[in-house]
């Protein structure tokens, strides 16, 4: 439950339970930083140094395909006189060959083993579960743990939010009182886990036994046997299972868990590896009445997914997408940054996740030091040559002249926003110039499903499948932010025109969307 939520905060008391107003205004910034104002020059030598590392690949693949065209360009006659040559030269045929045999060993060796996206599946509560704005500021009001102060900023949030009234929350708050239980916590985990893997393995027809990695994420809740744990024992996965459970750290942990998967596919061979994002929402709902913690009970909404990964060359023919690149930023070493997200209790001892007025301007530098690291691997060269130079004019002429920014259009068909709010989304938007198209999905699945965390990036590629829009060799950009604080990029490539898999998450829904959200 600690992304980037992108909602203004206006408060007006002193956090803790309910005391008097004391007259002090606390407003979060809505914008992110003007891309264009700096970028540091260090990141982009960073993303040159990915292209750098992969040298050796690139530079054997032209040596390669020279060779192909002269020998088939060459006819009987050369052929002959070619063997005629090598069998009076008996050391150029032994270097030669043995050259031939090194650069061969050398790239099979070194050569990143590609790492296919199957299929994956995202969990859709009951209908009983759905939390409608006025049932939620009802059973606010209910409650009794709120004061006026606090219900009014909640109904403020809700109505900026972007959420429709089909977002769900989990059982234990819709009983009143609320029950936030460890065992309810559980029967949560439980539901969205098993009810988006069950759909999953039903989806590719893969054995849970075939499985050989398994990385789950879930930033807030982590109990004993972990939520891995749980997921071996209810499908009986195989002893061997190598299982991670990543937690607290935040939306952007889905895309760290690919990333993972990624580098065990890159050791283990032939195997399948499952990635489950979630966050629970149950126990970490806050009770208080302190205006930055309220802002996580009105944005964040029960979801999960699960995602098949496989690294065997058989599963090209029916994968729908490649993974292309990961990036990862991660800002926490700025005091700054390590706080915007942070759990901790409030003046009354209840417990809850704090956004600090800081956190647009921490998202934007992050986002900007990944984007620009991202830059060499992904936009076509003469974005690269135009955002490059004008880098170095600024460095040595002219310190106030604006960096070209990019096209990022030109680089991505798609673009999946973590919808970690409205204002990222709409700052997004503006910064990198894209169009009411581009974040569609985004702004959709916000107002569908709410954020749900580190899956909604998921959800929000099940939409653009839904709408038909995926067609073969399309490239899509995951971007997602979390606490400590990160930024990290995915970008998946479409091996053929993408449909929705049955049972999807917006299958009984997409013919009402795109809809107008309300400002």
């Amino acid at each position: 439950m600690n992304g980037a939520a992108g909602t203004q905060v206006n408060t007006a008391d002193g956090g803790g339970g309910g005391g008097e107003p004391v007259g002090v205004q606390i407003q979060q910034s809505r914008r992110l930083p003007d891309f264009l104002q700096s970028v540091n020059l260090k990141y982009v030598k960073l993303g040159y140094h990915y292209l750098i590392s992969h040298l050796l690949t690139l530079c054997l693949i032209p040596v390669m395909a020279v060779i192909l065209i002269e020998v088939s360009q060459m006819n009987p006659d050369d052929i002959r006189q070619l063997w005629l040559h090598l069998q009076y030269n008996l050391v150029s045929v032994i270097i030669c060959s043995a050259v031939l045999v090194f650069g061969s060993t050398v790239y099979i060796m070194t050569r990143p083993r590609p790492v296919y996206l199957v299929d994956y599946s995202c969990y859709k509560a009951p209908e009983h579960l759905k939390a409608p704005y006025e049932r939620f500021m009802q059973h606010s009001r209910l409650t009794g743990d709120f004061d006026e102060s606090s219900l009014e900023f909640q109904r403020k949030i809700l109505e900026r939010s972007g959420l429709g009234d089909d977002t769900y929350v989990p059982e234990a708050m819709h009983q009143l009182p609320p029950q936030p239980s460890m065992q309810a916590a559980r029967e949560e985990a439980e539901q969205v886990m098993f009810g988006a893997l069950d759909k999953l393995f039903g989806n590719t027809s893969v054995k849970p036994k075939k499985i050989g990695v398994l990385v789950v994420n879930c930033s807030l809740f982590n109990p004993t046997p972990s939520l891995s744990a749980m997921i071996v024992n209810k499908y009986k996965l195989r002893g061997n299972i190598r299982s991670f459970n990543l937690g607290g750290m935040g939306c952007s942990a889905g895309v760290i868990a690919v990333d993972l998967a990624k580098d065990m596919l890159q050791v283990h061979r032939n195997t399948y590896a499952v990635v489950v994002s979630t966050e629970n929402i149950t126990q970490n709902w806050y009770f208080g009445n302190k205006k930055s913690m309220l802002i996580p009970n009105c944005l964040f909404r029960v979801g999960g997914s699960a995602v098949l990964l496989s690294n065997k060359s058989v599963d090209r023919r029916r994968a729908k997408y490649k993974l292309v690149h990961v990036v990862r930023t991660h800002r926490g070493a700025d005091d700054k940054a390590f706080r915007c997200v942070y759990q901790e209790q409030d003046d009354a001892g209840k417990t809850g996740v704090s956004l600090s007025k800081d956190l647009m301007a921490i998202a934007g530098g992050a986002l900007k030091t990944n984007i620009t690291t991202l830059g060499p691997l992904v936009l076509p060269i003469s974005e690269q040559l135009l955002f490059f130079g004008s880098l170095i004019i600024k460095k040595i002429f002219n310190k106030h002249i604006k960096p070209y920014i990019p096209d990022f259009k030109l680089a991505f068909d798609h673009f999946c926003i973590h919808a970690g709010g409205r204002a990222v989304i709409d700052e997004l938007e503006k910064n990198l110039q894209l169009t009411q198209v581009h974040v569609e999905a985004s702004r959709m699945t916000l107002h569908r499903f709410g954020n749900t965390s580190s899956s909604s990036i998921w959800y929000e590629l099940a939409y653009i499948e839904a709408k038909g829009r995926m067609k073969k060799g399309n490239k899509v950009w995951q971007i997602a932010f979390g606490s400590g604080f990160k930024c990290n990029s995915a970008v998946w490539q479409a091996l053929r025109n993408v449909k929705p898999s049955p049972d999807g998450p917006w299958e009984d829904c997409i013919d009402r969307y795109p809809v107008k959200v309300v400002s």
